[in-house]
């Protein structure tokens, strides 16, 4: 089944409001979370902009793809406290990007956990720590930045993040440092019931003229339909250089809810990597604000599904100043009954000319029951700008199969190697090259170890 669409949206409908549970929860959370005053004002904000909001429905042009009612319907189990049984010292061993040389921050059901922590010999003034600690004892470049770019009145999803986050990471990297090795964020999950909620928020500081690549990984050690809401905030300074990669290989009965907003410097250059691997439900929302003149960026994405999973990933790509390019590749490989979403807009302000923008978005489907609903947008208010969009949607080549089998290569095989090239369209684009093999490997496993992809003939 294929959906492409490129009509405007259309004002969304009456949102689910059944969020007195909420307000009760966060009431009793408000009375024992030691916090600052401008982290109180800010949470009071969230629940009252979630309130306002409720959870979006079909009705709502920007979700009318992705159904999030089996969310509202979970009892909001906020996990307080981490279910440490459940983890050992060798458990992180286990998950993908183990082997990276760097510091990694790991965290338990959202909390972080520095038994299994590890930091690098970093360069001076870089901070690496839980979000939490940078909060409670260097407050000062947090309250700069934290809640300035995920607006928590224009989602509810990051709205109740704002409310009810109790961890995360915080990175900081001053002026003219560069950090050799990737920074790694690894959350773990043990949910062992139904509705357990974990709202983890990240704050990356890039400033100007530096250099990092963080990898963020979502992994579970359960099968419980738990339900993660994250929010990463990433900001990067003029000429800085940055990698951003977010792993979700969440459980199959889980539900990922994520928001990445991001605010780029002049001629900063960026790359940011969204996989999708795991989870029942999960939908990605980017925001990239391109602040200042003469920066580069590139947006990449690919998302493996099958069984009934769905992938969602929206983006809004905002072009504020004139002479910037940004770059949008999304790949999609469904099996099954899966769905993949694809809802991209590129946002040309006034002023923003010479702007160069490009947005790709391609879907490989292996059943005649997996669905992809792809919508890219172009919104321009400038009248001197290159920008294009496409979509494509469509089954392995018969003829690319011919060509391997003439060559000795079984059908099976075949299928496999085509469907890694599509794959590697996006793994090539990674830039740090021990990130790019490992997730190569995982993936190629993934398809090798997926014994119920069906590929038409």
């Amino acid at each position: 089944m294929v959906t492409v669409e490129t009509k405007p949206a259309v004002k969304p409908k009456q949102p689910m409001r059944e969020n007195g549970p909420y307000w009760e929860k966060f009431e009793q959370f408000a009375k024992i979370a030691e916090d600052p005053a401008w982290v109180r004002v800010a949470r009071r904000a969230g629940i009252s902009h979630f309130v306002e909001l409720g959870f979006p429905t079909l009705q709502d042009e920007d979700w009318r793809f992705t159904n999030v009612a089996p969310i509202a319907k979970l009892p909001f189990k906020r996990v307080l406290e981490p279910a440490r049984d459940g983890v050992t010292a060798q458990a992180p061993g286990h998950f993908t990007f183990a082997g990276l040389a760097g510091s990694k921050l790991v965290f338990v059901d959202g909390h972080f956990a520095p038994e299994f922590s590890s930091t690098a010999k970093l360069p001076e003034g870089v901070k690496v720590t839980s979000l939490a600690e940078a909060i409670a004892k260097e407050p000062a470049p947090v309250e700069k930045h934290l809640f300035r770019y995920a607006r928590s009145d224009a989602s509810a999803f990051t709205a109740l993040n704002t409310a009810f986050f109790k961890d995360g990471a915080f990175i900081y990297v001053p002026a003219g440092q560069t950090v050799p090795e990737p920074i790694q964020l690894l959350y773990v999950s043990t949910a062992k019931e139904d509705g357990a909620t974990v709202h983890v928020r990240n704050l990356i500081v890039a400033e100007r003229s530096s250099q990092v690549t963080i990898v963020e990984s979502y992994v579970s050690l359960s099968d419980a339909a738990y339900f993660t809401n994250s929010v990463t905030e990433l900001v990067v300074g003029d000429n800085a250089v940055v990698e951003h990669l977010k792993l979700q290989d969440e459980s199959h009965r889980a539900f990922h809810i994520a928001a990445v907003a991001a605010h780029f410097g002049r001629a900063s250059n960026v790359v940011t990597h969204s996989i999708a691997l795991g989870a029942k439900l999960s939908r990605t929302n980017i925001h990239a604000h391109l602040a200042g003149e003469g920066l580069e960026c590139i947006l990449n994405g690919l998302y493996l599904t099958r069984g009934e999973q769905l992938a969602d990933h929206y983006m809004i790509v905002e072009h504020a100043q004139p002479r910037c390019a940004s770059h949008e590749y999304f790949n999609g490989i469904l099996a099954d009954k899966s769905k993949g979403v694809f809802h991209g807009r590129i946002l040309v302000r006034p002023g923003a000319q010479k702007t160069d923008a490009k947005q790709t978005n391609k879907n490989l489907l292996l059943s005649d029951d997996a669905t992809a609903n792809s919508k890219p947008q172009l919104e321009i208010y400038a009248n001197d700008v290159t920008c294009t969009h496409g979509a494509t949607i469509g089954q392995l080549n018969d003829e690319s199969i011919f060509y391997l089998r003439a060559r000795g290569i079984g059908l099976e095989t075949a299928r496999r190697m085509l469907i890694h090239a599509f794959a590697g369209e996006i793994i090539d684009r990674v830039r740090c090259t021990p990130v790019r093999e490992e997730l190569d490997k995982l993936v190629w496993n993934r398809l090798e170890l997926n014994e119920k992809v069906t590929v038409n003939k």
